[in-house]
């Protein structure tokens, strides 16, 4: 079987979405289906937008089993302004319905981002897939592309748009993952891979089919995520308390300010907490750092990207793993935190209310609230009791990667019309 999956970043970029395909794209090639990843230059999210922040330079390449090929983006003049000028007048004019507005929508999001033509997406034209996976509705060029694609070869189109439902229906973060030709997107795909109850009802109330979508969840590689060493971690950062870990990117919408307004919050009132940030630095998280005062800084960490094995280290150390995020579609964190036998905290939105169970597997605040978010995480780590019960209960959630992978499976096998094992009923031969 021939597989053609298309994400706006992949290896050796290591963030959410990127994992997740990474992980069953590498699956299949193990299982001898030849799989192709086309992806961008960008290294930095903001690259999208800024060609002055990190790109990747290799065009081409393989890991484990799995072809690369990177497109160049292309940036418009002036593009930190005229992107975002762009993208805020798309979510605007999509609250409001008229004349010809899909079209206008799709016409603009064409240079989000400003791709190659689907053309030159491929660099030997004679390989034709059997499957075109895409994702990410927020990079929709990507997802349109890859549909212009699957319908030129005649192949079934799937996509994981990844959707980010923020607080609620009147949310920013909302109308920029479910404008009128996103929507319209996922309509047309032959099937649309949601990671939550909560992404798939919605989807259905806009107009997908149900029976073309399919909840899969996440997995989680657990032998890869666990076995840190503890103190090891403790040692290089100089803390012997109570410490809370943020995995991910650093940026507002993950909650990464509050984080660490919580931490100043709790250090005056006498509870000092050392936070961790691990993962990429936003611009603006380093600016809001950068002018803290000096007090309010010296319980925070920002380390930025880190080794897997520094990660399993932190994932050890940690006495609470926090993702107080408007901006997640599922949160493979949390997971990676219950495999470590540790307490969770997130925000009550997006899909978040979907994998944690308040008071159950983990503790709930609203977005954006310090004072909550400080309360959770000296509930936590006064009460070594609660932790581990949350910590506890989550553990028996935590899917095995296999098992996760199986599902995804299941997805091609049925859009390709084939039996339960679709790499061996479809062999690609003469195509």
């Amino acid at each position: 079987m021939r597989l053609l999956h298309v994400i706006q970043r992949y290896y050796p970029f290591q963030g959410g979405s990127e994992r997740y395909f990474q992980a069953f794209s590498e699956r299949f090639a193990a299982d001898c289906a030849e799989v192709q990843v086309v992806t961008t230059d960008a290294w930095d999210l903001e690259y999208f937008w800024d060609p002055t922040k990190r790109r990747v330079e290799e065009v081409q390449g393989c890991h484990a089993g799995v072809r690369i090929r990177r497109l160049r983006l292309r940036h418009l003049p002036a593009p930190r302004l005229t992107h975002r000028a762009i993208r805020r007048l798309m979510a605007e004019s999509a609250r409001w319905r008229f004349r010809g507005q899909v079209r206008l929508l799709q016409a603009a999001g064409r240079f989000g981002p400003w791709l190659p033509p689907v053309s030159e997406w491929l660099p030997d034209p004679s390989w034709r897939p059997d499957v075109v996976h895409s994702a990410n509705i927020a990079f929709e060029s990507m997802i349109a592309g890859a549909e212009r694609l699957a319908r030129t070869v005649d192949a079934p189109h799937l996509v994981t748009p990844f959707l980010h439902l923020g607080e609620g229906p009147s949310s920013r973060v909302r109308r920029y993952y479910t404008m009128p030709h996103q929507m319209a997107l996922l309509c047309r795909a032959d099937g649309v891979m949601s990671l939550t109850t909560i992404e798939a009802d919605y989807l259905i109330a806009r107009g997908v089919a149900p029976d073309r979508v399919h909840v899969v969840g996440a997995g989680l590689d657990v032998p890869a995520v666990t076995g840190g060493d503890a103190a090891r971690a403790r040692q290089r950062l100089g803390i012997d308390g109570p410490m809370v870990l943020a995995l991910g990117a650093a940026a507002f919408d993950k909650g990464s300010f509050h984080l660490a307004e919580a931490a100043g919050a709790l250090d005056r009132a006498g509870w000092p907490v050392s936070v961790v940030f691990a993962g990429p630095v936003m611009s603006e998280f380093e600016r809001f750092v950068a002018g803290l005062p000096a007090a309010a800084r010296r319980n925070l960490h920002v380390l930025g990207f880190v080794s897997d094995e520094d990660k399993r280290d932190l994932l050890a150390a940690a006495d609470v793993v926090a993702l107080p995020s408007r901006t997640e579609s599922f949160g493979i964190v949390f997971l990676e935190a219950w495999a470590n036998g540790k307490p969770v905290i997130g925000a009550r939105a997006g899909a978040i209310p979907a994998v944690v169970d308040h008071e159950r597997d983990g503790l709930l605040v609203p977005f954006g609230d310090v004072a909550a978010l400080a309360d959770a995480i000296r509930s936590l780590t006064a009460d070594p009791a609660l932790a581990a019960r949350l910590a506890a209960a989550g553990r028996n959630k935590v899917v095995d990667e296999a098992a996760w992978y199986q599902r995804i499976r299941g997805v091609y096998a049925q859009v390709l019309g084939t039996p339960a094992d679709p790499v061996a009923a479809v062999s690609g031969e003469g195509r």
